[in-house]
């Protein structure tokens, strides 16, 4: 890694292309730009993420730390290839008034006629669409279950300012519980005629997989509280009896069906690394989460 000190967006983009050259490859095989938008404090926990979901998705990553927006302009960055990165990386690293204008700084260094995603680690803006560096993204990834303070309000924020493009972690965390009540469906295409949801108080996947299992049946789920980890039982109400998902350890789940053995289905709850990698597998819009989203909306209001 090379430190730049008090360089520019020119700067950065020149460095890349000397780091190409010192490594003997003038070219590299990146498939988007992946921007990281983070404080100082999570800066490491969240470039090492962004480095273990590039080996599924090399990309050139951008993390941009956004400092005090007061006083002089600055930026520093550090610059390198190698080192477990499958492409490009550059930690760059705002001071005073260009903070308000980062998008200028990282705008130059996005890779040319290829995608861009976004990722905020912790506490994203109200309207990922809206802000200045989100603009720039096709697609935008914000983590609800991160959030430092009020984790339920900020999935409901994220929800009530969907934009195509737009996704959340705590969407990425159900897929396994979705993929097994779906297959539970198709076995047995049972009517369902009602249900719930246990998890933890605090919960923003709960509360997607809840207005999600509502707008896909088109029946009432109750929300249940639990000491968690995480989402803890899913139950279906039929007229033949429940089918119940329960997971009591985060690890392994015990899928129970009217007039079949209760049977153990593996459900490990997954880390960040995996569910980024996930999530930009796709830059399209995710039509499902968009429907859940707009379902969320509609039970906070009723």
């Amino acid at each position: 890694m090379i430190e730049l000190i008090d360089t520019n967006a020119g700067g950065i983009a020149a460095e890349f292309v000397a780091s190409r050259l010192r490594a003997g490859s003038p070219a590299m095989s990146m498939v988007m730009t992946l921007v990281v938008v983070v404080d100082e404090e999570g800066s490491d926990d969240a470039m090492q993420v962004a480095r273990q979901a590039s080996h599924e998705h090399p990309a050139r990553v951008l993390g941009v730390i956004l400092g005090d927006a007061r006083g002089t302009s600055q930026i520093n960055a550090q610059v390198g290839t190698g080192a477990g990165w499958t492409g490009e990386t550059a930690l760059i690293r705002l001071q005073g008034e260009v903070v308000k204008h980062a998008e200028s700084v990282v705008l130059p260094l996005l890779l040319p006629d290829s995608p861009v995603a976004i990722w905020w680690p912790a506490d994203p803006p109200e309207d990922p669409a809206s802000d200045p560096l989100g603009s720039l993204a096709q697609r935008r990834i914000t983590d609800a279950a991160s959030a430092s303070r009020g984790k339920t309000k900020a999935i409901h924020l994220q929800c009530a300012s969907y934009h195509p493009g737009n996704s959340d972690l705590a969407w990425t965390r159900i897929t396994p519980w979705r993929a097994l009540l779906a297959a539970a469906l198709d076995q047995q295409p049972l009517k369902v005629t009602g249900g719930s949801v246990t998890a933890e108080r605090i919960s923003p996947s709960a509360e997607l997989l809840t207005a999600w299992l509502a707008d896909r049946l088109k029946v009432r789920f109750e929300r249940k509280g639990s000491n968690g980890p995480g989402i803890t039982e899913v139950r279906l109400d039929t007229k033949e009896g429940p089918i119940v998902i329960s997971r009591r350890d985060g690890r392994l789940a015990t899928f129970s069906s009217p007039d079949r053995p209760d049977r153990p289905v593996a459900l490990k709850r997954r880390q960040l690394p995996e569910l980024l990698a996930e999530e930009l597998r796709r830059l399209d819009e995710d039509d499902v989460y968009a429907a859940t989203a707009r379902k969320l909306m509609k039970l906070q209001r009723s």
